[in-house]
């Protein structure tokens, strides 16, 4: 019959699954075992084993079945043993890879790499992450043993779907003052970022809370695209301009997906006309709008825009996350909601919190009463500014032929380029190393708007001490005036 052993961490920090059976006892099955786990690759080299003494309890074998073990796998060179080191997997054990079990033979026929991109890009100019280097690792920690040292028992129960009650208000207080979002804790719901609330909405294998087709920006995420699409969600293209989307091209949608602080990824807020445009058609349709409030706190050179939802909260889903402002490993977001989609979000998302972690939701709530989310938002909003400077100096002396568009807010710019440029450049940065977007990847395919050349670069990626280098990285791959 065949015995498992599953858990010595307490003594050896780690976890192992191990099955006896076959013939020749314990020893050998043991033995096996013992290979068997090596060479699959799910005992790592320098893995450290339990003690014998530890291993023997646990499989309810004699301890010098253990040892003789050990013995034999150090002898045939599968495990290394020192004094005061343990017993450890040996370094150099050929093992088989977790993606390649079961794999008959290499791929053939791969595309190669250029060598810069195969080693993974020596400078990320994506757009889409902040500065990963700059988390407010101390602040975040104090709010977190705060949240945790205040927070109730039931608080470490099940969730509640809708968020925590703390959070909630929180973002009450904080959405009211800094963005004009006009709510109350019962509308909004806490959710794990904006693709988590496409989900909800719009649902996946089911019917969703709203349904297509749904209007959309003519240049956007991709990924959101191919989300909805797999939701059977139909997108309608809306042609854009230096004032945002041309709203006055919607028709029978029955919603529209903008991001009027700030258009992504063409940059510029949408005009206040446009706005109340939008409203207006809402009204009339029966219609909601959805409010994307990309980097809605990133402002350098213009008057704060105000959240869309202000203007009519029971036509507008205002959607936030702290994915740009503090990190999207947080996994943290919300839906401001009409009143009348607060039933419908909580059942789609069910009776108990799947998505959000508690702990983390308590810990913001503190974050941002404290006044530590403002006083981080700022700090970056400054540093992110000085970046986006650089990056404006750097074009000036080394490419003033290209123009710079859509660097008054947000965590990235645009670089416009000669027509039939956009893909040599793109190559040629994976050749040098340098990850950065192509205009191109971000169009509507089915949009009738000429088709413009360009780079779409995030200067918030790269730590501090390397943006210089990215910089002059990427003026090396812009083609000539």
């Amino acid at each position: 019959m065949a015995e498992s052993w599953v858990n010595s961490a307490e003594r050896i920090g780690v976890d192992l699954h191990l099955e006896l059976s076959g013939p020749g006892g314990r020893r050998a099955a043991l033995i096996r075992a013992l290979r068997e786990a090596v060479r699959s690759g799910r005992l790592a080299p320098g893995t450290r084993l339990p003690p014998y003494r530890s291993l023997a309890a646990d499989l309810g074998v004699a301890r010098n079945t253990v040892a003789d073990a050990y013995a034999e796998l150090v002898a045939e060179g599968w495990l290394t043993a020192r004094q005061g080191s343990g017993t450890r997997v040996a370094m150099g054990v050929p093992s088989t890879p977790f993606g390649q079990w079961g794999r008959p033979e290499p791929l053939r026929h791969v595309e190669r790499l250029p060598r810069a991109a195969a080693r993974g890009p020596r400078h990320d100019l994506r757009q889409g992450t902040p500065d990963a280097s700059a988390f407010p690792r101390a602040a975040w920690s104090a709010a977190y043993r705060r949240a945790l040292q205040a927070a109730p028992a039931e608080a470490l129960g099940p969730g509640d779907p809708a968020g925590r009650r703390e959070l909630r208000e929180a973002l009450t207080e904080y959405l009211a003052r800094a963005r004009g979002v006009r709510t109350e804790p019962g509308r909004i719901v806490i959710c794990s970022g904006f693709a988590h609330a496409l989900r909800l909405l719009f649902g996946q294998g089911r019917e969703g809370v709203l349904r297509g087709p749904l209007a959309v920006e003519a240049y956007g995420l991709d990924f959101h695209r191919g989300l909805l699409a797999a939701a059977g969600v139909r997108t309608v293209p809306l042609p854009l301009d230096e004032h945002g989307a041309q709203v006055s091209g919607l028709r029978r949608e029955r919603a529209v997906l903008l991001t009027p602080a700030h258009q992504f990824p063409t940059g510029g807020p949408l005009h206040p006309e446009r706005r109340a445009a939008v409203i207006d058609w809402a009204r009339a349709r029966g219609a909601v709008v959805l409010e994307d409030d990309y980097d809605g706190e990133f402002r350098y050179d213009r008057r704060p825009v105000g959240a869309l939802q202000g203007l009519d909260p029971e036509r507008v889903i205002h959607i936030g996350s702290v994915s740009k402002s503090l990190s999207p490993a947080l996994r943290l977001g919300w839906m401001v909601l009409p009143e009348r989609y607060v039933g419908p979000v909580l059942a789609a998302k069910g009776e108990r919190e799947a998505w959000a972690s508690v702990p983390d939701q308590l810990a913001l709530a503190d974050f941002v009463v404290s006044g530590s989310y403002d006083r981080h938002v700022r700090r970056m909003r400054q540093r992110y500014r000085r970046r986006r400077d650089r990056l404006v100096a750097a074009l000036a002396a080394h490419a003033p032929h290209v123009e710079v568009t859509g660097i008054a807010a947000g965590l990235h710019a645009v670089l416009r380029l000669p027509p039939g440029t956009e893909r040599s450049a793109v190559k040629a940065a994976a050749w040098q190393g340098v990850a950065l977007d192509g205009l191109a990847s971000f169009r509507h395919p089915e949009t009738a708007m000429p088709a413009s050349d360009g780079l779409v670069v995030g200067y918030a990626t790269p730590p501090e001490h390397a943006y210089g280098a990215a910089l002059e990285a990427l003026c090396g791959v812009l083609p000539p005036g």
